[in-house]
């Protein structure tokens, strides 16, 4: 099952390429260039993942929660702090994103166990903050609904199921698609 662990992690590293590669389409909403700088923050994020997870499911060394921690919770609290930015009226800081990542990559150095922790609170943080911006929203709604139905399915099949890590990999990489255009968008009723 490892080894479909490490495959299935691929799904992240083809997300985020897919991100960066569509980060300023017209019509979605991502003409400004900060629109585009957050999606291919958000696809470099999502390649981080796939990749520290190659590295947590196939060769496993010690430090593999160092390469596979923070860009998870990157990626969360880059969502969160976009959701934040657009409900507020705010500009998105980097900071708000980029420290939390950082600080967790020192966690995961110190206490991986701690860092654990810290992506769960970071991915309810998100959840909040993405239900927050639907109901804000209405134009981005079914997008932020569905990429939290599919990251929701994703999680209940991996805890239930033998190969529910391999569907989490899938499904969740696939939230992050679905959700990737809706990142940057400010101010759309």
């Amino acid at each position: 099952m490892d080894a479909a662990n490490t495959w299935s992690s691929l799904a992240f590293v083809a997300a985020g390429l897919w991100i960066v590669a569509r980060r300023r389409r017209p019509g979605d909403g991502a003409e400004a260039p900060s629109a585009a700088r957050t999606r291919v923050a958000l696809g470099i994020l999502a390649v981080g993942i796939g990749l520290g997870s190659v590295v947590q499911h196939g060769p496993a060394p010690a430090w593999n929660p160092v390469v596979h921690d923070p860009p998870l919770l990157g990626a969360y609290a880059l969502v969160a702090a976009d959701a934040v930015a657009d409900l507020t009226g705010r500009r998105l800081r980097t900071w708000w994103w980029l420290v939390p990542t950082l600080a967790d990559a020192v966690l995961a150095a110190v206490s991986p166990a701690a860092s654990i922790v810290a992506q769960g609170t970071a991915s309810v943080v998100a959840v909040v903050a993405i239900l927050l911006r639907a109901v804000a929203r209405p134009v981005l709604r079914p997008r932020l609904l569905t990429a939290l139905v599919v990251l929701g399915v994703g999680a209940l099949i991996g805890f239930v199921e033998p190969w529910g890590h391999v569907a989490w990999h899938v499904l969740a990489a696939a939230a992050i698609v679905v959700v990737a255009p809706a990142v940057g968008r400010r101010g759309t009723g």
